[in-house]
């Protein structure tokens, strides 16, 4: 935590937060304290802000790396300079050399299969996590064109690393200031952990990509890359060379003819799609992974983070922004209190009036209009309001539409993003709602219903002896089934009980010595 502090400090990058947002006083003072002494504060001075920024979060590590390829989406909130200027941090960080990245792919694939690789090119990209070359490989007796994805040596220690500091520090603001409770800070720690743990392992991307590619390959103007499994192994991940333009290259795409507001109404619809109507999302949608073809097809890569929604949240969601787009702001409440996301003794009046205070603003406005500072800053207010606490199962999906949103602005700031997303929600609804799926959805119950019926005694017995459990005060029914997450916070416990009895050790042997 010390490191982050001081990285920040000496790179002159909290002098660029300032000037989004006034820190108070004394976190000014902190950070003025902590940078004493320190000569790269000088020179760094001559530079730009944005580059700044984007060194001191390179520096800091890939976690942060991260929060700046997020940041880099939403030139509307942090200004088109600095969003510029953190685009580096999508696909253009320092490389590792490319003797190192041979070795990796040899021992990972085998001597046999590395024979197959004819030639490997220098990295053509450079990401947080892995980096990415060029090949050419042997398969099925033809010679192919592959990009070959290798991760960082020594990465997963490193990014274990971070997120210990993170988590620390979460616990410490969680356990300070009483108003952080709902935020769920250490809960959103534990789940970046389990996504980055999945993200080190290449084989569960390959595994995405596929999934990916079953949902979407009847989809027009999406193009899911082919892997090669024969390649791929925890550290490696071999797939289809992209053949085409970087998503940002603005000017490019339209050299080849390619309609950028119809680029941009489809990388909507096509998020949409896979979150409402399939479950299973791309949840690192930033310009840096999204390539688009002659043809207009959207390419993505880099399939190591992705999201899940059950039906009932796909349900909540699509009813959600659905009834946004209706301007039906009752309906909205009372779905957000169906799904649970607003305590019960709300009012839910109230609450309809606070989400119309945000739609009508915006409705039927193009993206250009809508500043999305100010939009997240009432909504963050709201959710203070009514005491709303950080949904973690959702919080993957809330910052990919807002980081789609971001790469739609960029693309066509005309957009009017209720009219891009009517078509897929519409269709969804009536989907959900026809006679057909009804009648799938009682014959998928009535089957469960008869599997568990011989279990029906059995069950009945345990939710006796439950209930006797409950009634003797035996029995928190608050508890929560992480178990992982359970043990993470007994270990953050451990470390400030031993760090007050480390405290006090000292302060003892200093009053007996003295």
């Amino acid at each position: 935590m010390f490191k982050i502090a001081r990285k920040l400090s000496t790179s002159g990058a909290i002098d660029t937060i300032n000037q989004i947002y006034t820190l108070p006083v004394t976190i000014n003072i902190f950070f003025n304290l902590i940078s004493i002494g320190s000569e790269k504060k000088l020179v760094n001075n001559q530079k730009k802000p944005g580059e700044k920024l984007c060194l001191a979060l390179e520096d800091m590590g890939t976690t942060f790396i991260k929060l700046g390829q997020f940041l880099a989406t939403r030139p509307d909130i942090i200004g088109e300079e600095l969003a510029d200027n953190l685009e580096k941090l999508q696909d253009k960080l320092p490389a590792f050399d490319t003797y190192e990245a041979k070795k990796i792919i040899k021992k990972e694939v085998g001597e046999t299969q590395y024979k197959n690789i004819l030639e490997l090119s220098e990295p053509i990209a450079a990401a947080s996590i892995a980096q990415v070359h060029i090949a050419k490989i042997k398969e099925a007796n033809e010679n192919r064109e592959v990009a070959i994805k290798i991760l960082r040596p020594n990465i997963e220690k490193l990014f274990n690393e971070e997120l210990d500091a993170l988590m620390l520090f979460a616990y410490i603001i969680e356990n300070t200031f009483s108003k952080a409770k709902r935020l769920k800070l250490v809960e959103v720690v534990h789940l970046l952990r389990e996504i980055t743990n999945i993200e080190m392992d290449l084989r569960f991307e390959a595994a995405a990509a596929s999934e990916l590619y079953e949902n979407t390959k009847n989809d027009n103007r999406f193009n899911v890359p082919k892997i090669y499994w024969n390649y791929t192994t925890k550290k490696v991940l071999a797939l289809d060379k992209v053949d085409g333009i970087s998503i940002r290259e603005h000017k490019k795409l339209k050299e080849i003819g390619i309609d950028l507001k119809f680029l941009a109404e489809n990388l909507i619809q096509h998020f949409l799609k896979q979150a409402i109507r399939d479950g299973f999302f791309h949840g690192d949608m930033h310009q840096g992974n999204l390539f688009v073809d002659k043809q207009g097809n959207i390419i993505p890569v880099d399939f190591g983070i992705m999201g899940r929604l059950d039906k009932n949240n796909r349900k909540f969601l699509a009813e959600i922004l659905y009834g946004f787009i209706q301007r039906d702001y009752v309906k909205v409440a009372e779905v957000h209190f169906q799904a649970g996301l607003v305590p019960q003794n709300a009012s839910k009046d109230e609450f309809a009036q606070a989400l119309r205070s945000v739609g009508e603003p915006i409705f039927g406005q193009s993206i250009k209009d809508i500043s999305g500072g100010n939009l997240l800053a009432q909504l963050f207010e709201i959710t203070e309001k009514f005491n709303m606490p950080t949904q973690t199962p959702l919080l993957l999906l809330q910052k990919t539409m807002v980081v789609v949103e971001g790469v739609a602005r960029k693309l066509y700031p005309e957009t009017n993003i209720w009219q891009v997303s009517r078509p897929v929600l519409e269709d969804w609804l009536k989907d959900m709602k026809s006679p057909k799926s009804t009648l799938d959805t009682a014959i998928n119950t009535s089957a469960e219903i008869l599997k568990r019926v011989p279990d029906f005694p059995d069950l009945m017995d345990k939710a006796n002896y439950a209930l006797q459990l409950m009634a003797e005060g035996k029995l928190n029914i608050g508890l929560r089934n992480n178990k992982n997450l359970e043990i993470e916070q007994m270990r953050l416990k451990n470390f400030r009980n031993n760090l007050i009895i480390g405290f006090f050790g000292i302060v003892i042997v200093i009053l007996l010595v003295f």
